[in-house]
């Protein structure tokens, strides 16, 4: 009776035309998975639904990686069951999604995302004047779930029960060409969601695969359609592009294909301009290493490097107009987050990180009296630090400064005392004789702006 329902449900009572495209199927010898790279808790889920009666597979980047023998950091499950049916059958399961429904799994801290085969887009789809789908809930067959996938080495379906991988598309062919291909008619697909360019640009870059010529021949033409996005999605996918381990060929490939305007404004400024450009090389390709090491990296110190540059320049132009040092930061970093926030939308606790980095920056030049054993309090201070350290690195500031605080983090109170004895001539008399001409009020008290090397 169930299984009726079911069938009833999905259009599943009708018979299988001869027409159906039928998969290639490779068993594990054929396509040389190995089971140990498998989350045990994706396993559970398609087991759960199999058992269940259901069809249940891992999907999408989750068997790209698993055939190029690399741990996917994340599984995403297809099935025929619907979202309700789905969430039934776990304890910590939730509904969410607009677009179209999806199902978080929750084991733990681990996070498995199932979602119901999906038919092809109906005519009925609500759709915004450019032809983006806005929604669609339009659920379908295993091989119609194929057709919506975004990319032939995207839609691979395996079975952890049988180990065996259905391609639909000539996924398998296209991986061993190291080939990107949408499925599809390009321009249809791009405009039915146009985030789909920039994950072609990600993928590309990351897999080291070649864009097939009628994949990438119109992404220069449609990119403006990526202005219609939510600016939430396009932060979730610039993020995903900036924490692949591979953020700087990721850069590169979106400016090759056009893509990079709107994302980060100024960016081909500041990648034009020898110092802008070296800083932005060193702060990213720190950022791959630290990926590729397993080490944790912080959003906010990311964005913060990319931007900084922008905040250097206005930071120069508000003081250049007689505001001080400190409020002219503040009055940059501001100018600098509210253009993102239009295109990026940065979340808060992002925005936050961004301005502690930034705003320490002018702190690291006052090395005299309390004021460094106070900065070393302070919660974003490894960030901070790190950013002063690219900043010496790209030759933006003085070397010295940044080696001084690497021997006052690791002193000991002695040899603290010892570093603050020291006083740098370019930084004692000169700042207190300023701020004896500065008059008395509550800004006067503000450090001089970071030392003429930066320019």
């Amino acid at each position: 009776m169930i299984k009726k329902l079911i069938r009833s449900i999905l259009g599943k009572n009708k018979k299988v035309s001869d027409s159906t495209p039928q998969p290639t199927a490779l068993n594990a010898k054929e396509h040389g998975i190995d089971p140990k790279l498998i989350s045990p808790n994706a396993v559970r889920v398609t087991d759960t639904l199999q058992q269940a009666g259901f069809k249940a597979f891992i999907v999408g980047g989750a068997v790209r990686d698993l055939l190029l023998s690399v741990k996917p950091k994340d599984f995403d499950v297809a099935t025929n069951a619907t979202p309700d049916q789905v969430k039934r059958l776990f304890r910590r399961a939730f509904i969410i999604g607009k677009r179209f429904q999806i199902v978080h799994v929750m084991f733990g801290q681990e996070l498995i995302e199932v979602t119901t085969f999906r038919g092809t887009v109906s005519e009925g789809a609500l759709k915004d004047e450019h032809g983006r789908v806005l929604r669609d809930n339009t659920f379908g067959a295993q091989h119609e779930d194929a057709v919506r996938r975004d990319f032939t080495i995207n839609a691979m379906y395996y079975d952890p029960a049988s180990q065996t991988v259905l391609d639909y598309h000539g996924g398998i062919a296209d991986m061993r060409a190291k080939t990107l291909r949408i499925i599809g008619v390009p321009e249809a697909r791009y405009r039915e969601d146009p985030v789909r360019m920039l994950r072609a640009a990600r993928f590309a870059a990351k897999l080291k695969f070649t864009i097939a010529p009628a994949t990438a021949a119109p992404i220069k033409v449609m990119a403006p359609l990526i202005n219609n996005v939510p600016a939430a999605r396009i932060f979730d996918e610039m993020l995903k592009l900036l924490m692949s381990g591979q953020a700087l060929a990721c850069l590169q490939q979106l400016r090759k294909e056009g893509l990079h305007h709107g994302l980060l404004p100024l960016l081909d400024v500041v990648l034009e301009q020898p110092m802008g450009e070296k800083f932005v090389t060193l702060a990213l390709s720190n950022t791959d290493a630290r990926i590729v090491q397993g080490k944790p990296v912080s959003p906010g110190f990311l964005f913060a490097s990319l931007l900084w540059h922008q905040v250097l320049e206005k930071w120069r132009a508000y003081q250049a107009a007689g505001e001080y040092p400190i409020p002219a930061l503040h009055l940059a970093a501001d100018d600098v987050l509210n253009a993102q926030t239009e295109k990026l939308a940065l979340q808060r606790k992002i925005a936050s990180d961004m301005r502690d980095i930034w705003a320490m920056q002018p702190r690291f030049e006052r090395r005299s009296g309390k004021s460094p054993y106070k900065l070393l309090e302070h919660l974003r201070l490894r960030a901070g630090y790190d950013f002063l350290l690219l900043r010496c690195a790209s030759g933006e500031v003085d070397a010295a400064i940044g080696q001084w605080w690497t021997s006052f983090i690791e002193a000991d109170g002695a040899g603290r005392e010892a570093l603050i004895a020291q006083k740098p001539k370019e930084e004692g008399d000169g700042v207190a004789k300023k701020r004896k001409r500065r008059p008395s009020r509550s800004r006067a008290k503000a450090p001089a702006a970071p030392s003429a090397s930066e320019t």
